[in-house]
């Protein structure tokens, strides 16, 4: 993938962003997301352009502990999974995509760490089975465990896809937050040497349809909040060493008690390693 970037393109050139989305993706993308509106944090304006798109939700946004859902006024975590799957549809309709182009989710949310074998088995079948050219995925950054097994999961995938003899799509990470400064980041890739990045500037007609879709969220509005409309960051995905921390520091969900800090999570990705046969980096 070129490095290059969408700064001076507007909407006025629909077509030829169009084409310049198709040049580096190709006709048919896998979408992945830890959450039902990762995508549209980090990616929101550029699913409208992708030719053909498939997605992915590996999980299904109610944490089980049901403190999210009764924040939210719902009795069940199946109440709370189901909304914001709703929201998602009608946040996803403003860019074109049909549900039937989504896959369920596979765990409940923040279990995805628990089940990297899994998911990542289930995301290879995925990827062959779109006949995916390309793969968009969340960069591992350590700002929620769930989207770092995400990241995980897609590399050992495409592992997988060699270690069968084939040539696997190329990933391609979209942004979404981290903690490598000490400070809460949003939209900020953590530097890579060699990966250049793709700088999307929204314009306004851009901004404003994402802004649509983001007041789809109602369930997610305070973290939402949290993520700019002017501008989304995509690189192509380095190859990680996963036993090891994306950055110094304190992992910005290691302020949660999630019962799951940065250690406890490379171990699981150290054992679904080696369950899958796979080495690191990835």
């Amino acid at each position: 993938m070129r490095s290059r970037e969408l700064r001076f393109i507007r909407t006025s050139f629909m077509g030829y962003v169009r084409e310049f989305v198709k040049d580096i993706f190709g006709e048919k993308t896998l979408v992945v997301a830890a959450h039902p509106d990762d995508e549209v944090a980090g990616a929101g304006a550029l699913l409208r352009y992708l030719e053909r798109a498939f997605f992915v939700h590996v999980t299904d946004g109610a944490p089980r502990d049901m403190a999210d859902a009764v924040s939210h006024g719902f009795s069940s975590a199946e109440e709370y999974a189901y909304a914001r799957r709703k929201e998602l549809f009608s946040a996803l309709s403003l860019a074109g995509v049909r549900p039937e182009d989504c896959f369920p989710p596979w765990v409940p949310d923040r279990e995805a760490g628990s089940r990297l074998a899994e998911i990542s088995l289930k995301l290879r079948d995925a990827i062959i089975g779109t006949g995916a050219e390309s793969v968009l995925v969340p960069s591992y950054e350590g700002g929620h465990p769930d989207h770092d097994s995400v990241s995980f999961a897609a590399h050992a995938a495409a592992g997988l896809i060699r270690k069968g003899g084939a040539h696997p799509p190329p990933l391609i990470e979209y942004a979404l937050y981290n903690a490598m400064d000490g400070r809460f980041s949003s939209l900020e890739f953590i530097p890579r040497e060699g990966f250049d990045e793709i700088t999307f500037m929204l314009s306004e007609e851009e901004r404003r349809i994402k802004g649509l879709m983001v007041d789809c969220f109602g369930t997610q509005a305070a973290v939402l909040s949290m993520f700019p409309l002017q501008i989304e960051r995509f690189r192509p995905a380095p190859a990680y060493d996963f036993t090891a921390p994306p950055h110094e520091g304190r992992l910005h969900y290691e302020q949660f008690d999630w019962g799951i800090d940065g250690k406890k999570w490379r171990d699981l990705a150290s054992r679904a390693m080696k369950e899958l046969g796979l080495g690191s980096p990835m």
